[in-house]
């Protein structure tokens, strides 16, 4: 559950104390989905709030402008293909990618709870899986043989 690690850290963590794949994927899974429902709620909500406080404004304003101009743009190159694009981009193993940051856009955004829910997780186990390919040398081997 910790931001920008997420599942990523997990699973690493769980390769290197040799914990099964399919355990450690199901607890970094639930524990990164778990505060899900609490940003797609309340994110929007709190940085609207906090654009008239004096210490916060800037950043409230600038998350808020920031993520309505980028979702805008988002929308018009992705179009119907809006919830496959949050989904790639929840599966791309890079911090600052993960369900917690799709989750905000999706909020901001105002798109469906419960679509952008499932395209969340799938990317989750994307990410993982990904992960864990990479951390027992698949992806090494597999670009090994194609050279």
């Amino acid at each position: 559950m910790l931001p920008l690690i997420e599942i990523r850290g997990a699973v690493i963590y769980a390769r290197t104390n040799e914990i099964p794949l399919l355990l450690s994927m199901i607890v970094g899974i639930l524990g990164n989905m778990l505060p899900v429902p609490f940003i797609f709620y309340f994110a929007r909500k709190v940085l609207t709030w906090g654009q008239d406080k004096k210490y916060i404004s800037k950043i409230c304003s600038f998350f808020l402008k920031r993520g309505e101009a980028g979702g805008e743009k988002l929308m018009s190159k992705a179009g119907r293909g809006l919830y496959i694009a949050l989904f790639a981009f929840v599966a791309i193993p890079l911090p600052g990618t993960g369900a917690w940051t799709g989750t905000l856009a999706a909020s901001i955004l105002n798109m469906d709870f419960k679509k952008s829910v499932i395209a969340v997780i799938c990317g989750v186990a994307v990410a993982g899986l990904l992960i864990y390919l990479a951390t027992t040398g698949v992806i090494s081997a597999w670009f090994a043989f194609m050279n």
